[in-house]
């Protein structure tokens, strides 16, 4: 009968860790709602001295709360690229008001060969919170401005 019960004991116990396993195998939903791969960055002074290696921008679009960019730049295959997205911190009294950003763009790859990549930055850190839901961005760099709507 002790031996019924340790198998029983055993086998229920297996059942029950197995059950925990499969339940953190789950994808979890991301509760936090950043889906894009960086965060601007807000700040005058690194605005005023930011300094990028040479890219040029092949399309530029904001879907939801996420600047997505694609560019295009000289590398061995892109993988050790850095970026920045920079904000001025400067808000024009317009209407809709106006932001002004710079992308950075580090790149130490010494090949002659042209890659392009995509990335992209979440906006909510630019919103203008005072009752205000669109902002036009002017990008350095990026032929037309972009309206970004909240």
């Amino acid at each position: 009968m002790r031996t019924l019960l340790k198998k029983m004991s055993f086998t229920i116990a297996i059942m029950f860790c197995s059950m925990n396993i499969l339940c953190e195998d789950l994808d979890e939903p991301d509760v936090s709602g950043n889906l894009c791969d960086y965060q601007v960055i807000i700040d005058e002074d690194l605005y005023g001295n930011l300094e990028s290696s040479s890219f040029e921008f092949v399309n530029a679009e904001i879907i939801d709360d996420c600047l997505n960019i694609e560019l295009g730049a000289s590398g061995c295959d892109g993988a050790n690229w850095e970026f920045k997205l920079v904000d001025s911190g400067s808000i024009t009294e317009s209407s809709p008001e106006q932001r002004f950003l710079k992308l950075q763009l580090i790149n130490i790859e010494l090949c002659d060969a042209f890659f392009q990549t995509s990335i992209s930055f979440d906006l909510k850190p630019i919103r203008i919170e005072n009752g205000i839901n669109e902002i036009i961005l002017n990008i350095d760099g990026l032929q037309s401005a972009l309206n970004y709507t909240y």
